[in-house]
């Protein structure tokens, strides 16, 4: 397992995701103060794919630089913001998702489990149709 790799790609996800969050709140910001730029910001977020935050603005930059910059400010105050305690949230939220997979994992087997034993248990108690026949 190569955990530099792994934190690589988890802060390159985390920065398209950031990007993607400060380009909803730029685009909420226009809709109230500014609607054709923001008309015009909606349409360039359709067709420029947003998975990748950098190639985005990398784009956006060549269109139209003050909105691109404008997106830059709010991801790195949204990043300065939660960086405190991102990391605390992600591994409390992770444990508490695999508490509950797990509880729901066992509940499962244990019910299968009685499923198991009360079919094991009637089928033990049936009688068989020879066992009604008269002994000879």
């Amino acid at each position: 397992m190569d955990l530099k790799r792994i934190a690589k790609d988890t802060s390159t996800v985390l920065i398209s995701y950031l990007t993607f969050q400060a380009v909803k709140t730029v685009l909420n910001q226009l809709r109230e103060t500014d609607p054709p730029r923001a008309f015009w910001l909606n349409a360039f977020s359709s067709k420029e794919a947003l998975q990748d935050g950098e190639a985005y603005l990398t784009a956006l930059l060549a269109e139209r630089g003050d909105l691109a910059i404008r997106i830059m400010t709010v991801r790195q105050h949204i990043a300065e913001e939660i960086s405190e305690f991102l990391p605390e949230m992600v591994v409390t939220g992770i444990q508490q998702a695999n508490i509950e997979h797990r509880r729901q994992h066992l509940e499962r087997m244990t019910q299968l489990g009685a499923a198991e034993d009360v079919l094991e248990a009637e089928l033990i108690q049936e009688p068989s149709a020879d066992s009604d026949a008269p002994l000879e």
